[in-house]
């Protein structure tokens, strides 16, 4: 980023005041999201704008490697507080946010004070593996499904904020303001909301969101969740994203969507390979697909996400794929007879909300990318719960457990070529140490434990 750069984008923001502050906003706040999957921000008044976007705001460089309770991850070498970066918003995305009266926000990059990017923006990271995808002609569509729970009150334990049974109409009976705050807010922000309904487990709720670019995708789950939190805090609700918020019930997914495009075709659909796959859409699959327990590292980020990933428990807890199999890791999903052109898609359903959605889709980017090269081929798909196949069977298939702890996930991430390249070994670094010092954080401690530590922290 040079001089023209900066100036360019401070006359972008001083012709954007004027329209802002009609729509009432006077603080702009500008994100960008961890290795712990948390998003950290800073803000400025709305006429400081211009400076933000042209010469960002600081922000120190031990952030990389904050864990989910703010804890340094150190590297031994003590020098967490030397050196600042900046943070810069992206003017694209500048959204007032409709349960926060007042407020804009904007997904942030980091930059180096030269000006150079940070080698550990994950944002810059997936831009950058978007655009080596956009080499082969090819673009991807994503979104990440968003469930939750709300409780009723502030106290630390889980209360369901509402009663009724799971999928039902008399939970969304009993929550209806809240929940037509929820979708009516996200309407007002500019994101497509596609579907919202009462998940299974008690006060759980579900809402889908249209696909997009893989960076706009990421920056619709950011912005998402902030705004559900929002209209959570404005009922008297406390909301929680974690994958296990009661050890004795189902927890929350995060499930990654994503199809592949050239020239307007979708490349899930319409093909000569098994469910109507492409040969590319194969490859993209079967890259995802052998890359899987490396992937848990950053899908799957924090012990108490393997509380949630148990057989038969439609978490996507084994390694395979499948038709509209929601026990399978990787589910096909066609939709009805004739919408395949434009509704076929790959749901990631292992993953959950701790992850950082831009490393997430970064990686399933780089693991993609790697079963194009190698043009790649899926196994037979798996029609049943892989479960109840039994062992020997799952043996001849070849079909394994994904990790069923953050340790060996570390050790798939820490070996994986493909992974480990594609994120560059500053990130790598960064990450390994996060996830080792959580590992070490909660190594004496019970499920129960886990779960009450993560609860209210995503």
């Amino acid at each position: 980023m040079d001089l023209a750069d900066r100036e360019q984008r401070r006359s972008r923001a001083e012709g954007m005041l004027e329209g802002l502050a009609a729509r009432g906003v006077e603080v702009v706040a500008t994100t960008f999201v961890d290795n712990s999957g948390i998003a950290r921000v800073k803000s400025v008044p709305l006429r400081r704008l211009p400076q933000l976007a042209s010469w960002g705001a600081g922000f120190s460089t031990s952030f990389d490697r904050f864990r989910f309770d703010d804890w340094i991850a150190g590297s031994g070498q003590r020098t967490e507080p030397v050196g600042d970066l900046r943070i810069v918003p992206d003017l694209d995305r500048v959204v007032p946010l409709a349960a926060q009266p007042g407020w804009a926000w904007a997904p942030g990059e980091r930059y180096l004070q030269s000006g150079e990017p940070h080698p550990q923006c994950s944002r810059l990271l997936l831009a950058r593996l978007t655009e080596a995808l956009a080499a082969q002609a090819i673009t991807a569509r994503c979104a990440v499904e968003i469930e939750w729970v709300v409780s009723d009150g502030a106290g630390e334990e889980f209360r369901p904020g509402f009663v009724g049974s799971g999928y039902g109409m008399s939970r969304l009976i009993a929550g209806s303001d809240y929940c037509r705050d929820v979708v009516t807010s996200l309407e007002h922000e500019g994101i497509e909301v596609e579907q919202f309904h009462p998940e299974y487990a008690p006060g759980q709720l579900e809402v889908a969101v249209s696909s997009e670019s893989p960076v706009a995708a990421a920056d619709t789950s950011v912005l998402v969740r902030s705004t559900i939190r929002a209209v959570g805090a404005r009922h008297g609700l406390r909301t929680s994203f974690s994958p296990k918020v009661d050890v004795s019930g189902v927890g929350n997914g995060g499930h990654a969507h994503l199809s592949l495009w050239r020239d307007g075709l979708n490349l899930m659909s319409g093909g000569d390979r098994r469910c109507g796959l492409t040969a590319e859409g194969e490859s993209f699959a079967a890259g995802v697909l052998q890359r899987l327990p490396a992937l848990l590292a950053v899908g799957c980020p924090s012990p108490a996400s393997y509380l949630r990933l148990v057989p038969s428990h439609w978490a996507g807890d084994y390694a395979c794929w499948g038709l509209e199999n929601r026990e399978a890791a990787l589910r096909m999903v066609t939709g009805s007879e004739g919408s395949a052109p434009w509704a076929a898609n790959l749901e990631v359903k292992c993953v959950d909300l701790l992850a950082n959605p831009y490393l997430l889709f970064a990686g399933l980017m780089a693991a993609g990318l790697a079963g194009l090269e190698d043009h790649s081929e899926l196994p037979d798909p798996v029609d049943v719960d892989p479960a109840a196949l039994g062992e020997e069977t799952l043996a001849e298939r070849g079909i394994e457990r994904l990790p069923t702890g953050l340790g060996t996930a570390l050790e798939a991430f820490r070996a994986d070529e493909v992974l480990t390249r594609a994120f560059g070994p500053d990130l790598v670094a960064s990450i390994v140490a996060v996830r080792q010092s959580e590992i070490e954080l909660f190594a004496e401690s019970s499920d129960e434990e886990i779960a009450d530590a993560l609860r209210w922290v995503h």
